[in-house]
């Protein structure tokens, strides 16, 4: 049985004083070609005071059809009492700094510019994975698998792979062959299989075994 994301812990923390929550999540990590999209989401208490029939089996991106992730990310992203920043992180900058630090780099510019312009909105953010973000002044709670167990987690997993994947999609017409509108970068039989025949492109991760 799939287990669906709670809202306890954010309502917990709008409970505690805090004004803005924000859930942070990345997709596109183990790719072989393509970015790492980032998304931020930031919430109001206004958010969870009320009920999102239309949000009813929202849960972690990966655990979802494409098209109940689109359905779901429609509906996030027309709600008034949420914020949502998206930052892209291209292959040349996971080639220079690497996975993880560009990754982190991305959260860093997401959460800058989704946090409330209101400096009193005290803002907390959780993070998917085990690791705190260096460099942000806002308190953070790591959460290991958060995409999993967070609903505000989860919903940024849902907005940044729906728009990773549509960027695939586009990228697919620009550099016809590799099949990215099938396997959206990652290291599929069928991508390897085109890598080795067309060398890489453009959109490939130099710094990655698998193309190197």
């Amino acid at each position: 049985m799939v287990k669906i994301p709670h809202k306890t812990l954010e309502r917990n923390l709008f409970r505690q004083g805090y004004g803005r929550v924000v859930g942070v999540d990345e997709v596109g990590m183990g790719c072989l070609a393509g970015p790492v999209v980032v998304c931020a989401v930031s919430f109001t208490k206004q958010f969870y005071d009320r009920s999102h029939p239309a949000l009813a089996g929202l849960r972690d991106s990966k655990l979802l059809q494409p098209h109940q992730r689109e359905a779901f990310a429609r509906e996030l992203m027309a709600d008034r009492n949420l914020r949502y920043v998206v930052s892209v992180v291209y292959p040349r900058e996971i080639d220079i700094l690497n996975i993880f630090q560009s990754a982190r780099a991305g959260m860093r510019r997401a959460i800058a510019r989704v946090r409330p312009k209101d400096a009193r909105a005290n803002a907390i953010v959780l993070v998917d994975g085990p690791h705190r973000i260096a460099g942000i002044a806002h308190q953070q709670i790591p959460i290991v698998k958060g995409d999993r167990k967070i609903f505000a987690i989860a919903c940024a997993s849902i907005i940044a792979k729906v728009y990773r994947d549509n960027m695939m999609t586009r990228y697919a017409k620009r550099f016809p062959g590799y099949g990215f509108e099938q396997h959206k970068g990652y290291g599929t039989p069928l991508h390897r299989a085109r890598l080795a025949t067309l060398g890489p492109c453009p959109l490939h991760r130099r710094s990655f075994r698998g193309v190197r």
